[in-house]
């Protein structure tokens, strides 16, 4: 995971243009690093087909393949469509260390990634995105 110093976003827009096109409970999310609440997202438990993109910039980020089950409360997915469409910060926000993962196009929050909990998945990882950063793109 990197945590590049000299980030720069490829989608740069003011925060009144990002408040115009995103809902309140969007930017709440997206832009001011909120959770929504869990089990009410779209995307928690559907069993859909398709590609999830970021719902600021429409970049594809996660694929129905990689999503699984963890009861969580949110939707999430063991691996990322592409390494390089993520990026990973430390969160301190709760008091104890996360992983935040946000959109390596716009920067926009997404949710957290969390390792070493036993879920049978390939790289044993969670990463427990919220539905309202993502817009399905369905497909196969």
């Amino acid at each position: 995971m990197s945590h590049a110093e000299d980030y720069q976003p490829e989608i740069i827009k003011a925060e009144e243009q990002w408040r115009r096109e995103l809902t309140a409970e969007e930017f709440r999310v997206l832009r001011e690093a909120g959770t929504e609440a869990p089990y009410s997202g779209a995307y928690d438990s559907a069993d859909v087909s398709g590609v999830f993109a970021c719902r600021a910039c429409g970049v594809e980020l996660f694929t129905s393949a990689e999503k699984f089950d963890s009861q969580c409360g949110w939707p999430a997915f063991w691996a990322p469509l592409a390494e390089e469409r993520v990026r990973y910060l430390r969160d301190w926000s709760m008091g104890v260390e996360r992983v935040e993962v946000r959109c390596s196009r716009c920067d926009s929050h997404l949710g957290h990634v969390f390792s070493g909990e036993g879920f049978p998945t390939p790289t044993d990882q969670r990463f427990c995105i919220n539905s309202i950063s993502m817009k399905l793109l369905p497909g196969s």
